[in-house]
């Protein structure tokens, strides 16, 4: 194997380093556009310095990739923050939470102690907007798209921006669509 080859592969100094797939560089990239597109309640912030965090709830399949992407960004005056979270119970602060596929098994659970907290919940299984939750990514051809569930949105008291509800498929009120 040459030099170059392991150097893509290992990056100097990362052991072995994991590399994030496409499809979750993607998602990452989403994350932080959706902190830009959507606006949260005064209520979900405990002060004007506190952080706007991207939460990921299980196991992690952005890698260090989602720090990358946000590193450095703010949401007006807000820094953005990654943190993780092994369980819904640690959560104290969070704006937007990535539910990994691996929190499937308590999807319920998970999106209901979200309620009333003014989290907007991300996930990709199929059943994730059926269950409350309110926008799910899934792959149309070769693109990753996303479903937004606005009853939920509106629930939680969160404005989306028309930029980004043009970009995405609408869930249909009352429904129960994937």
């Amino acid at each position: 194997m040459s030099a170059a080859i392991l150097l893509a592969v290992f990056p100097a100094g990362s052991g072995a380093a994991k590399v994030t797939p496409k499809e979750y560089r993607v998602k990452a990239v989403f994350l932080f556009h959706f902190a830009q597109f959507v606006d949260w309640p005064e209520r979900a912030f405990t002060g004007p310095d506190q952080n706007l965090v991207i939460g990921v709830l299980g196991a992690d399949p952005f890698g260090d990739y989602l720090d990358q992407v946000v590193r450095g960004e703010k949401k007006r005056d807000r820094p953005i923050a990654v943190k993780r979270f092994a369980r819904p119970e640690e959560i104290e602060s969070c704006h937007i939470l990535f539910l990994a596929g691996s929190e499937d098994r308590d999807l319920e659970r998970n999106l209901g102690g979200m309620k009333d907290k003014g989290v907007l919940t991300v996930g990709e299984t199929d059943r994730f907007t059926r269950s409350g939750g309110m926008v799910r990514f899934f792959t149309q051809g070769t693109r990753i798209r996303v479903k937004v569930n606005l009853e939920a949105v509106h629930a939680a008291d969160l404005v989306v921006s028309s930029k980004l509800l043009r970009l995405a498929d609408i869930v249909p009120p009352g429904a129960k669509a994937p």
